[in-house]
């Protein structure tokens, strides 16, 4: 599985954290910037991100920013994208089994770099059920044009 990551300033550390961890794991990781911790726009770097994924460039992405909310805003402008703002182990985990979420969004300010870690692990290792949640997922693609997309659960 190719992961898209990306962050702004404030969610850099994390990030690099992220991409160090999830290569230990074997997981492909695609680094879509920031490359150092200067202020920076997070709309383009999570636009960028989401872009990939929506394109199939990468299967899945995490993005970082102080609160998750700015980088979760851009990412859902883009069509065929559903990013999901997570904040414990329940949002996680519903975002991909009921929401079927292709890109997971993140605080690094409100979690910190640990559960940052432990919560994209989760998120990863969870899968969409399908069923009655598969009908209303393509209710939300339909509303921004996108084809609908089905299962995009990540293989373990």
């Amino acid at each position: 599985m190719k992961i898209a990551i990306a962050s702004d300033h404030a969610g850099f550390e994390v990030k690099q954290a992220l991409c160090k961890h999830l290569r230990a794991a074997g997981r492909e990781v695609v680094d879509h910037g920031c490359h150092e911790a200067v202020s920076c726009d997070y709309p383009d770097l999570a636009a960028t991100a989401a872009r990939s994924v929506a394109a199939g460039n990468e299967d899945v992405g995490i993005l970082v920013c102080g609160t998750g909310i700015g980088v979760s805003m851009a990412a859902n402008k883009v069509p065929g994208i559903r990013a999901a703002v997570v904040h414990d182990a329940l949002t996680t985990e519903m975002s991909r089994r009921h929401n079927d979420a292709n890109v997971l969004c993140m605080g690094a300010r409100a979690l910190g770099e640990a559960k940052c870690l432990e919560l994209a692990d989760l998120w990863l290792e969870t899968a969409f059920e399908g069923g009655r949640h598969a009908r209303r997922v393509g209710k939300i693609d339909a509303l921004d044009g996108a084809p609908a997309t089905g299962d995009s659960s990540p293989s373990p």
